[in-house]
């Protein structure tokens, strides 16, 4: 897996990166990371993502470097933290960048446990562990290449993030002594921790807004889901400042006898989309429902029905998915 990997690498010159349109802590600080360890292996690399980077994220350095236009003179295409065509559909509907996913090498590099859904050949890198940046560090150890003090960081960042500051009950010892290693290499978690906090605070706007989100829960299935719609009118006002769901998200979660949060956007061309996070591991079984992805505690997906029809589909597969998870 590994060696595959390494081959499909040392062949290429120019490598781009390509995050899904939900970047979060993980796929950001993976694609960093490579961009490091790649770059002084003497490759040309190219972050790409076909979203802005949300402004909550900015606080991990060299988020700037992303950019919108996909560059077609790479030979080698990383695909970071999804292996779901449905998470990819901005890019695969960019002019020209399907026929270059069929025509060059993709290497997808996901530690999500779903089976991929891509609809182009690919060569994966995946295995169950907490987070894409504990398997990258995996790759670079087990080939040797050197992970500098910046790759380190930005290692240790979608580490934490996806382990939710390794408290997620997919964080192994092995994830311990990942970041332990980290930490040697120059990586100051309390660092990233000030300045994550630092783009975490909220304008007196922004703090009003998120009452009237909460205002706004609806618990669903008896109190075990917990639902909130924020229609396209405040994505438009809202989420240049702050991504409504990560706004709202803990507070969902973090209620009496909840057992998945949903956030739900909508969008005038019919597109919906939905944020899901768990406090039992369904959520990616959840998001399979419609065609998405992500890992037991954290998922999405992204449809084109009608709201009322999706929330009766999702309070009956989130019922599904808990009467199987109690089961076993």
């Amino acid at each position: 897996m590994f060696d595959t990997a390494q081959q499909l690498i040392q062949s290429a010159n120019n490598i781009v990166i390509i995050q899904a349109e939900n970047p979060d802590g993980d796929s950001l600080g993976s694609s960093l990371a490579l961009e490091e360890v790649l770059s002084d292996l003497g490759k040309t690399v190219t972050l790409y993502c076909p979203v802005d980077i949300p402004k909550y994220l900015r606080y991990i350095r060299g988020w700037d470097r992303v950019v919108g236009d996909f560059p077609a003179h790479a030979d080698l295409t990383i695909i970071v933290d999804t292996s779901a065509d449905i998470l990819l559909s901005k890019v695969l509907e960019t002019p020209g960048v399907r026929h270059f996913l069929e025509t060059h090498p993709v290497l997808v590099v996901d530690h999500h446990t779903a089976e991929s859904t891509l609809s182009f050949e690919h060569t994966m890198l995946s295995d169950t562990v907490v987070a894409t940046g504990e398997l990258l560090y995996q790759l670079f150890t087990h080939v040797g290449w050197t992970i500098n003090q910046q790759a380190a960081e930005n290692l240790l960042i979608a580490i934490m993030s996806d382990s939710l500051g390794l408290t997620t009950p997919n964080t192994t010892a092995s994830t311990f002594h990942v970041a332990g290693e980290l930490t040697e290499l120059g990586a100051s978690n309390a660092e990233i921790e000030e300045r994550r906090r630092e783009f975490m605070k909220k304008s007196p706007e922004i703090l009003a807004y998120k009452g009237k989100l909460i205002e706004r829960i609806e618990y669903l299935l008896d109190g075990q889901l917990a639902l909130v719609h924020v229609p396209f009118e405040e994505i438009q006002a809202y989420s240049d400042a702050y991504n409504p769901g990560a706004l709202i998200g803990d507070e969902l979660r973090l209620v009496e006898g909840v057992a998945l949060s949903c956030v739900i956007k909508t969008y005038p061309d019919g597109k919906l989309t939905a944020r899901l996070r768990g406090n039992l591991p369904i959520a990616d079984t959840v998001a399979g429902y419609f065609g998405g992805g992500g890992h037991p505690y954290a998922a999405g997906f992204r449809v084109y029905e009608e709201y009322d029809q999706i929330v009766r589909e999702l309070v009956e597969a989130t019922s599904r998915a808990l009467e199987e998870v109690r089961q076993n």
